[in-house]
């Protein structure tokens, strides 16, 4: 290594013959392979000083809502090499949410996803809706109508299941979407389905995702209602959580149950963020976030 240090500071002063753009080329290929060579969920001391912290230890739960110690415990999630890893069907299908909520802030996470694989980061979280199986409403509206009737006469209750019972929780929120372009259907069908959309409500402006299979690196930027969605470095959308492409989105989808439709048209100003079991085997790691 100290010999391709020592090539590449040679190259740039000869290149360049200036020592000041010679410091700054070796200033930034330190930068680069410090972040380069930094260990899975570790910081690195630029990191610190920025101001990101980590959201994941690779270890532990801490900093999140351990569904195995929910009542009834969960199973959906475990921490399989350093990654928070989804579980196949589970009896508690549930998104993995961060015990603090975030107004402003920017995001980065590593992800991959099966082939065929569904999942998301959703922010903003407005609120949690637990559905048990065994006590499904039915009528209108196919899943959001489901959602609506269970918030607007809720029959469920975690604690009180039956213990051969199942259910899933979902989680009101943002979401930006991750997803098996390729292969998975929903992905075909909508643009506004693909890896890095606003999922539902905006699509994104470019595919920069790589193959199911395969680690991507995600970021998300919040600022008041401003939001930015970035894969493997390129921003692939950008936009506000108040267009009326984003709105009209929400109406769209959400008018068989009003109390969801309220709560994304008149959104509180901050919320968990979560990650999104899909039904799929999908893996994070690398999580890290900095308040704005």
């Amino acid at each position: 290594m100290p010999i391709l240090f020592a090539a590449r500071a040679g190259n740039g002063a000869r290149l360049c013959g200036n020592k000041r753009v010679m410091r700054t080329s070796i200033l930034f290929f330190c930068t680069s392979l410090i972040a380069a060579t930094a260990a899975d969920n570790q910081l690195a001391p630029e990191e610190k000083k920025a101001g990101w912290r980590l959201l994941f230890d690779g270890k532990t739960m801490h900093g999140w809502q351990d569904p195995a110690k929910k009542q009834q415990p969960g199973d959906a999630w475990v921490i399989q090499d350093g990654c928070l890893k989804t579980r196949l069907k589970p009896r508690i299908a549930e998104d993995l949410i961060t015990e603090e909520s975030f107004s402003d802030f920017e995001l980065a996470f590593d992800w991959k996803v099966s082939p065929r694989g569904n999942t998301g980061v959703k922010y903003r979280i407005q609120g949690v809706v637990f559905v048990d199986e065994t006590k499904l409403q039915k009528g209108p509206g196919g899943f959001e109508g489901l959602i609506g009737r269970e918030m607007a006469n809720p029959l469920s209750n975690r604690a009180t299941m039956a213990p051969d019972a199942r259910g899933f929780v979902y989680t009101i929120g943002y979401e930006m979407q991750l997803i098996d372009d390729e292969r998975h259907p929903d992905a075909k069908k909508d643009p506004r389905h693909v890896t890095g959309a606003l999922y539902s409500m905006i699509a994104p402006t470019t595919k920069a995702a790589r193959p199911a299979g395969v680690w991507n690196s995600g970021r998300i930027v919040v600022q008041g209602n401003h939001f930015e969605h970035w894969i493997n470095g390129v921003k692939v959308l950008e936009g506000r959580l108040d267009d009326e492409a984003a709105l009209a989105g929400i109406r769209k989808r959400w008018e068989p149950a009003p109390q969801v439709l309220q709560m994304l048209t008149h959104p509180q100003p901050r919320g968990p963020i979560c990650l999104q079991h899909h039904g799929d085997e999908v893996w994070f790691k690398n999580l890290k976030i900095r308040v704005r």
